[in-house]
């Protein structure tokens, strides 16, 4: 399909008010054909330097050729991504507005404006042209939520390179492998960063990286741009290692920005997994910042857009993440949000530190990971204490993976029953697909509810049949928005084979995701399709097992994988993070772990049924998370069967891996697999 419009007006700052603050909650929802008017429409929100010609084309999958689609969104429209986030706001006279809070994990803080950021982006898009760094050159950003991190990724985007986030506390081993797979021009480091109240050293990491891969030895790297962060000592090597300091800290702070077409690639992202090499998803300019300021706007901000300016927005996650791209970075920054950026982890230098920071900046909407929540729970089971000041928040929002209810209803309870938007969406997306909308009556506790204004989902089976109310099918993509991923970096097969081959005839988007609807309608998420568990023809989900885990008063976290049983087929075997009393009774007691293995085994025959009862309940310290905070069945099964493991240096907490292997081999969990040759 394609079709050919005309761009509306462009807005000059005099306009910029009305653009920014559309009423976006009370637009009509399309259908249809309005589709691509709708996206058009949200596009306007944005600066634009020249028009688009073709609003939307698709060209379907092909399975001969095995690549596509080709998606296109707003081509031959020119703009700039960094301007869209910082310039517009201080030509329109909100300078002096706070865009980031700033808090360092050892209690160091920050608050910087939008001129300030503006100064600064300018500063680091003159270092980075210095360097010789020009459009499509690569960059990866090696580097723990910092200010300078969102200046050099906006730094990116200002002068057209394109940018590839990795997490600060990944190893050598994969950030090289982000390295080599990008041919990056050029990797921005630190000397180390904060973690748990120790300055990590990080530069080490990046030297192993790039070892071999630099312009001397035949690669693609020439510089490692380094900050200043802890003081720690580093090696140096002069010529390819540059202080932040030295040349950002000295480049003038006048920069003018070039405008880029739409469909020019602003970052990679790289999924993770246990097996296989990461997938470097592609996502372009102008689809991508549009879909990811409606839905901010749609998802977070105020309904009434005369009390935006109150609204402190914080996401918790890694900036590495696709979620902290899309509503720590772009989103908000392209509507001129206020938010709040945390360098360390939750419990540093206690477990109320993020209620501390929420309290201090008067945080008004909270978008975190089920996986955070559950831990949270844990380190206050009596409640929030009431010295801390929740009240400023009116929204909280999860994403990663479904949330359980209990956690879903913990968290809107903390925050005195405030609306919960529980979001559904992929790095493969770029933006939220399913939700429930923040102003809805009725809350469902761990459903993701309905599409997005602009998307469309389905669940069907596998011939593409929507499943019957109950039934667990795939969930797919039955109709894109303009931040879709384009492509996968260097494999386009890939790309086609990963996504869009099992329904190519309809040209759907396989999520990989199992879901059911409900009676009303609305889609819960069950779990990845291959976490799915077959006991005796009945196909049980991880979440729900999970969740009347989680139930229990004496567990905090639970991951549940699908183990080899001679006789069923499928069992269940959960690893189970405790509460801190469960583990001092146990310690205390040798006699008392039977007992609640047993008592957990009945709490999931309660509330699922008997065949749903895990045949191993393993107490572990921690289950093993992608940094999105998806809990790795796969990589559980793995431990429990005692196969090989993949790259699992990607993990968020690899360090529990070892052990939680060590504990599945004491305790001999895995039954013994006959072999037949």
């Amino acid at each position: 399909m394609s079709t050919r419009v005309s761009a509306e007006p462009q807005h000059s700052p005099a306009e910029y008010p009305r653009a920014l603050d559309a009423d976006v909650h009370h637009w009509d929802e399309p259908t249809g054909s309005d589709r691509v008017a709708f996206w058009e429409r949200a596009a306007g929100l944005l600066d634009w330097d020249s028009p688009w010609h073709t609003a939307h084309s698709w060209t379907p999958p092909n399975p001969d050729t095995r690549r596509g689609p080709d998606i296109r969104w707003f081509e031959g429209g020119r703009l700039n991504a960094a301007v869209n986030c910082v310039d517009r706001h201080v030509a329109a006279g909100r300078g002096e507005k706070v865009a980031l809070h700033f808090e360092g994990e050892p209690g160091d803080r920050e608050s910087v404006t939008y001129a300030d950021l503006q100064r600064r982006v300018n500063q680091a898009a003159n270092a980075l042209e210095s360097l010789g760094i020009g459009p499509g050159d690569r960059v990866v950003i090696y580097l723990p939520v910092l200010v300078e991190t969102i200046v050099i990724t906006l730094a990116c985007a200002r002068i057209g390179a394109v940018h590839q986030l990795v997490f600060g506390g990944f190893s050598a081993e994969a950030l090289r492998f982000r390295v080599q797979d990008t041919g990056a021009k050029l990797v921005v480091t630190t000397d180390g960063q904060y973690r748990r109240g120790a300055a990590v050293p990080v530069k080490a990491n990046a030297d192993a990286a790039v070892e071999g891969l630099t312009a001397e030895t035949g690669g693609s790297v020439e510089h490692v741009l380094v900050i200043r962060r802890t003081g720690s000592e580093i090696s140096f090597t002069p010529g390819r290692d540059i202080w932040w300091h030295e040349l950002v800290g000295a480049a003038s702070a006048e920069h003018t920005p070039q405008f880029f077409d739409a469909e020019t690639p602003l970052f990679i992202m790289y999924t993770s997994g246990t097996t296989g090499k990461p997938k470097g998803l592609v996502h372009t300019t102008g689809g991508y910042l549009t879909g990811a300021l409606f839905s901010y706007l749609r998802l977070f901000a105020h309904p009434d857009p005369d009390k935006r300016d109150d609204d402190v927005h914080w996401c918790t996650a890694d900036l590495a993440w696709v979620t902290a791209h899309t509503y720590e970075i772009y989103g908000p920054l392209a509507a001129g949000a206020t938010q709040v950026i945390y360098e360390g982890v939750p419990n540093a230098p206690h477990p109320g530190r993020h209620f501390e920071i929420i309290q201090r900046h008067r945080v008004t909407s909270y978008y975190t990971a089920p996986t955070l929540v559950r831990s949270l729970m844990g380190w206050f089971p009596e409640g929030v204490p009431e010295h801390y000041d929740l009240s400023s928040v009116r929204l909280a929002g999860t994403v990663g993976e479904a949330v359980n209810p209990e956690a879903a209803n913990w968290l809107r309870d903390t925050f005195g029953g405030v609306p919960l938007v529980d979001t559904w969406w992929q790095s493969e997306s770029g933006s939220t697909v399913l939700s429930p909308r923040p102003e809805a009556a009725a809350f469902k506790a761990g459903s993701v509810a309905q599409d997005m204004p602009g998307w469309a989902a389905d669940v069907v089976d596998d011939h593409g049949t929507p499943t019957p109310p109950g039934v667990q099918g795939n969930v797919v993509v039955t109709a894109t928005g303009p931040s879709m991923a384009r492509t996968v970096w260097g494999n386009p097969e890939r790309y086609y084979t990963s996504y869009w081959e099992k329904y190519a005839a309809q040209g759907w988007f396989l999520a990989g995701d199992a879901g059911q609807r409900d009676a009303e309608g609305d889609i819960w998420i069950l779990g990845r399709i291959d976490d799915a568990i077959n006991v005796s023809g009945h196909l049980l989900s991880t979440i729900e097992i999970e969740s009347a885990l989680v139930s229990h008063p004496d567990v905090v976290e639970a991951g549940v994988a699908p183990v080899h049983d001679a006789t069923t087929g499928h069992a269940a075997a959960a690893f189970v993070v405790l509460t801190a009393a469960a583990q001092e009774r146990l310690s205390r007691d040798g006699t008392a772990e039977p007992a609640l293995i047993e008592s957990l085994r009945a709490q999931v025959a309660e509330v699922i049924g008997p065949v749903a009862k895990p045949r191993a309940v393993i107490p572990v310290p921690e289950v093993p998370k992608t940094r999105s905070g998806k809990i790795m069945r796969r990589l559980l099964a793995q431990l429990h069967e005692g196969q090989p493991l993949g790259d699992t240096t990607s993990l968020q907490n690899e360090p529990c891996v070892p052990e939680i292997q060590r504990i599945c081999q004491t305790r001999g969990t895995a039954p013994v697999k006959e072999y037949h040759p």
